[in-house]
């Protein structure tokens, strides 16, 4: 639902009128939309519901022949659909009824408005507001086919006052949240959808009325069955189920899933010869795994004005050959397209291969489901698909709506006849055709010129080399699918690279054959770009399931490691000695008294050990005394200080005069006897003031000492 999208954004924007409407059609044209009154639509969907259970299938010549609203006719006659195809003919009114629809088509027949047409009806009758919320979801495995039905409901789809959104992975999560709650009809990969049923809380599907699955087969298989379990948990079991895809299921339990009520299983082309299209030339043929680049390039050289779709098995592969091939600078346009890309450069190559005519696209099985891709001329598969259904998706991007268009499987020897019994029994016709060798241009000499100036490049070889060889080991079939027979060193040659990278698995459970390079690495990485619509998942797997791909025997329980000094103890005797002839024959063995001997050397180690332990038990211990002794005499230097030191309170007597030296008690020592009797006085009194001194506190002292020097 990004910006740039179609979106019909009026609600039911009708008013009721008292007087009739002039005109005899009885509606109204405003700018390019039909506007009906309330009246009118009421009764047209009266009309239309009688018009259901009284209509034949036989008699649908035409698509005015349907009992569909006057809106939605209008629509196929803008959109120049005038006459419905086999599938469409017969699917449409069992839709119109309310049946639960299973229908299976050849690719190219019109699958798309054969459910869009019922998704439209369905609505039109309910009349169906912005305020009753969603109504319709519509869910494909991949963004490109969503966009893709997404433009044909702005073209079908106009007239009518539904509120559409594009809800796809690479868009803007916020504004889709902010909007979703205001949709009518809702378009959208499983992954993006069960992201907004999570997080969500405007997200609100009680009122659906129709559910429907394009490519179903790939939409319930295991790469997108735990997504679509929790979406099918949230959904209204009292609702229409639609299935359309070229490939359908039949699966009990796929079905059971869906809470399919009694389903009407269409399938026109069931009964026909091939499954494939009538106008498809198809055609093989079988090289050997180092001449698939020269081929592609002679290819392409060969056929410059044409419109080609090239089909490789991993993202690294259309990275790796879209860049060197680019370098080379064929004469037709190259586009690259694979999961890992963003969403807006997918867009625009999309649209890009879409409008030219002389354009290459190199891509993956994201462009082989339901894609409609206009006057495609070749569809090569230089990579095998892994089962019939895979192949007949490819095909089907060429020779669609009764146009021609050929088609190209390219096949390593040992793949051919596990893969022509696999399209004989699916009823699909192939032409072996050779090679003419004069026609081959090997750009091998380039190639390896743009390696060697460039690292990135080179690691781009090596990283699609990886990816093949992976590719092929995790593939279920392993009768058409064995790595151990690919010629690796070949096609690393092929790619430009002198040294064939190491594929370690290989090597660890031992998968050596006469072609396999038991260096080969293969790295079971996370970071393979592949997203939710990702037709190609390439999963981690463990030494074991390896080694059964291989067809080797591996262990169940690790084995201990052997190391260099067990093994020396199991195999060395100490203290011999062998003398060996010229031819390098045992002469003589002799037991030597004089060598080292290991048990008494070991025996020295240990007492040596001991007493190192020892001496460092006492170097600890003395150093745990001398350091209580320095914190014992720090301690008693803190003590000393403590009561040695003055205090702010103490009193500091030393300015007093000694009173032994001034006041002598002897009184005839320090007398002069003098015949003044006052002095003698004096004198006695302060004989008495020195005896009383003695017995006086130190605050007393302090007083008379102030009185003194006052």
């Amino acid at each position: 639902m990004a910006k740039h999208k179609f979106e019909n954004k009026g609600p039911h924007n009708t008013k009721l009128k008292s007087e009739k409407p002039k005109n005899r059609s009885q509606h109204k044209r405003k700018g390019n939309k039909l506007k009906f009154s309330i009246e009118d639509e009421t009764v047209e969907i009266g009309q239309l519901r009688d018009k259901y259970a009284n209509t034949k299938v036989e008699e649908h010549s035409k698509f005015s022949d349907f009992p569909l609203s006057r809106k939605t006719l209008q629509g196929l006659s803008n959109g120049q659909y005038k006459t419905p195809t086999a599938i469409q003919r017969e699917s449409i009114l069992p839709a119109l009824l309310g049946k639960d629809v299973l229908a299976a088509a050849k690719t190219g027949s019109g699958k798309t408005l054969a459910f869009l047409i019922p998704v439209f009806e369905k609505l039109f009758a309910s009349q169906w507001t912005r305020l009753d919320g969603l109504g319709a979801l519509i869910i494909t495995p991949t963004r490109e086919l969503a966009l893709q039905i997404f433009e044909t409901v702005a073209k079908i789809g106009k007239h009518h006052d539904f509120t559409t959104g594009l809800i796809i992975g690479g868009q803007n999560l916020k504004f889709e949240r902010n909007r979703l709650h205001q949709l009518n009809i809702i378009i959208c990969t499983p992954g993006r959808l069960l992201q907004h049923m999570d997080q969500n809380p405007l997200f609100d599907c009680t009122n659906l009325k129709i559910l429907v699955l394009d490519e179903a087969d790939r939409c319930l298989d295991m790469g997108f069955e735990m997504a679509m379990n929790s979406i099918i948990e949230n959904l209204p079991k009292q609702r229409q189920t639609l299935l359309f895809s070229a490939t359908q299921t039949k699966s009990v339990k796929d079905l059971a899933r869906l809470n399919l009520k009694d389903p009407v299983y269409i399938a026109p082309h069931e009964s026909e010869k091939y499954t494939t299209p009538n106008r498809l030339q198809q055609n093989y043929i079988a090289i050997e795994l180092g001449d698939k680049l020269t081929m592609l390039w002679s290819f392409l050289k060969a056929h410059p004005k044409q419109k080609i779709i090239v089909f490789f098995a991993t993202c690294k592969q259309v990275k790796y050959f879209y860049e060197i091939f680019r370098k080379l600078r064929p004469s037709i346009l190259l586009l690259p397209l694979y999961g890992g890309m963003n969403q807006e450069k997918r867009n625009k190559i999309y649209a890009e291969f879409c409008a030219r005519s002389n354009v290459c696209l190199m891509a993956t099985d994201i462009a082989s489901r339901g894609l409609d891709f206009p006057k495609v001329n070749w569809v090569v598969q230089l990579d095998c698909p892994e089962d019939a259904t895979q192949y007949i998706h490819r095909a089907g991007r060429t020779a669609r709506l009764n146009t021609s268009g050929e088609s190209l499987l390219v096949l390593l020897p040992q793949e051919e006849s596990g893969v022509m019994c696999m399209l004989e029994k699916a009823k699909v016709p192939i032409n072996q055709i050779n090679i003419d060798e004069k026609q081959l241009f090997s750009p091998l000499v380039k190639i390896q010129s743009f390696l060697a100036q460039s690292p990135d490049l080179k690691e781009m070889a090596k990283r699609a080399f990886v990816a093949y060889v992976k590719s092929v080991a995790l593939m279920k079939d392993k009768t058409v699918f064995d790595v151990s027979k690919l010629d690796l060193e070949r096609y690393a040659k092929s790619l430009g690279l002198l040294v064939t990278p190491r594929v370690r698995f290989l090597s660890k459970i031992g998968g050596k054959s006469k072609n396999v390079n038991t260096n080969v690495k293969v790295t079971l990485d996370e970071n393979d770009e592949d997203d939710d619509d990702d037709l190609f998942t390439v999963k981690k797997q463990t030494v074991q399931e390896l080694a059964s791909l291989v067809n080797v025997p591996s262990s169940t329980e690790p084995k201990k490691k052997l190391t260099k000094v067990k093994l020396l103890k199991k195999s060395m005797i100490t203290n011999k000695k062998i003398n060996f002839d010229d031819n390098g024959d045992v002469l003589e063995e002799e037991m030597r008294n004089d060598a080292y001997d290991i048990e008494k050397a070991r025996a020295q180690l240990r007492l040596n050990d001991i007493d190192d332990k020892e001496r460092y038990k006492n170097l600890k211990k003395a150093k745990r005394i001398a350091k209580k002794e320095k914190l014992k005499r720090k301690a008693e230097e803190d003590d000393e200080d403590r009561f040695g030191s003055d205090d702010e309170n103490s009193v500091n007597l030393d300015w007093l005069p000694d009173p032994d030296k001034v006041y002598s008690i002897e009184t005839g020592k320090n007398e002069q006897v003098e015949g003044n009797t006052a002095l003698h006085k004096k004198s006695s009194k302060k004989r008495k003031i020195a005896i009383d001194v003695k017995d006086i506190t130190l605050n007393e002292a302090e007083c008379l000492a102030m009185n003194l020097l006052q």
